[in-house]
């Protein structure tokens, strides 16, 4: 790392406590961030006193935080750097695939729009890793329009998660997403809108919190493939706008809300609504529970890093 007359900070800045902390969150994933990438996930503004590479340079230096290849996180960074690298490419490849997929369920009845998340939207991908799915129906016709994709997945790919994983749904009478945390702002700042850009600007329109909560951060590029209805799809929605299609809906629902239900019984009432929230207007299946598993190991960092060094990461206000 080389010899530097750059004394350790006694007491973190602002800005210095939010660079720490966004690391720290990033490295939940063993995923070590580039200067530009920091950037855009600080939780607050710049300080344009000083910039954000001097920062870095002083807590590289004093050994705080560890540079590598121009990737920054904590300790050794040479494995998760390689693994950056190789899964990087991996996701580029398969962003083909992806896209593709998005179009094929953009067909599909009622869907309205489809973004990428999960670890492709963050530029990489494991090798058995999925690709994942947020899928925006007309209001009513969620449901049908899940059950529809849910069926093709089992038929026709033989129930593989790998490249049709379809696990979140809402509606477009409700784009918000009420779980408001470093989590939920993160997954929707990098969603990649892949089908049916107007309704993916109307979705980061209605979930403006998230950048208010990452404030650095861009609203994702919509430019997807437009909206491009076929015949087949108008005729089959017009043969489902009856009574009897409402009540179609509300049976999908609670024939899957039931099957839930009974797989995961292990689940308590609020880790269920959190990890497999079941409504009209959305349908959530995370089983694991993936955000509080990262918001908890988040947290155990933020507290060994503070024990560690002996500095507090509590926000403050600025200067």
């Amino acid at each position: 790392m080389g010899t530097s007359t750059l004394a350790a900070p006694a007491i973190l800045t602002h800005q210095q406590r939010a660079l720490i902390r966004t690391l720290l969150y990033f490295d939940v994933f063993k995923h070590p961030l580039r200067d530009e990438e920091i950037s855009s996930f600080l939780s607050v503004p710049f300080d344009k006193r000083v910039p954000l590479s001097d920062d870095l340079q002083l807590l590289s230096a004093e050994g705080t935080i560890s540079r590598k290849a121009g990737f920054y996180g904590f300790g050794d960074l040479t494995n998760s750097v390689a693994m950056r690298h190789v899964d990087s490419q991996r996701a580029r490849e398969r962003m083909v695939k992806a896209e593709r997929m998005s179009r094929l369920i953009g067909r599909f009845p009622f869907v309205r729009a489809v973004m990428l998340s999960g670890s492709i939207s963050k530029g990489r991908i494991a090798d058995d890793g999925d690709i994942d799915y947020f899928v925006i129906t007309e209001p009513g016709r969620l449901w049908i329009a899940r059950t529809l994709l849910i069926g093709f997945k089992k038929i026709f790919l033989l129930n593989s998660h790998r490249d049709f994983c379809v696990n979140y749904f809402v509606d477009t009478d409700h784009l918000a997403i009420p779980d408001r945390n470093l989590f939920t702002a993160t997954e929707v700042m990098t969603l990649i809108p892949t089908w049916n850009p107007s309704v993916c600007e109307a979705f980061f329109a209605a979930n403006g919190w998230a950048q208010e909560m990452l404030s650095n951060a861009e609203i994702p590029a919509t430019t997807g493939t437009p909206s491009q209805n076929s015949r087949l799809k108008k005729a089959f929605e017009g043969l489902l706008r009856s009574r009897l299609a409402d009540e179609i809906d509300e049976w999908c629902m609670l024939r899957t809300l039931k099957h839930w239900r009974s797989k995961f019984a292990e689940l308590d009432r609020a880790q269920f609504d959190l990890a497999l929230r079941t409504r009209k207007y959305v349908s959530k299946h995370h089983p694991r529970n993936f955000q509080r598993t990262v918001l908890d190991a988040y947290q155990q960092r933020i507290d060994r890093f503070e024990q560690e060094h002996g500095l507090s990461l509590s926000p403050l206000h600025p200067a």
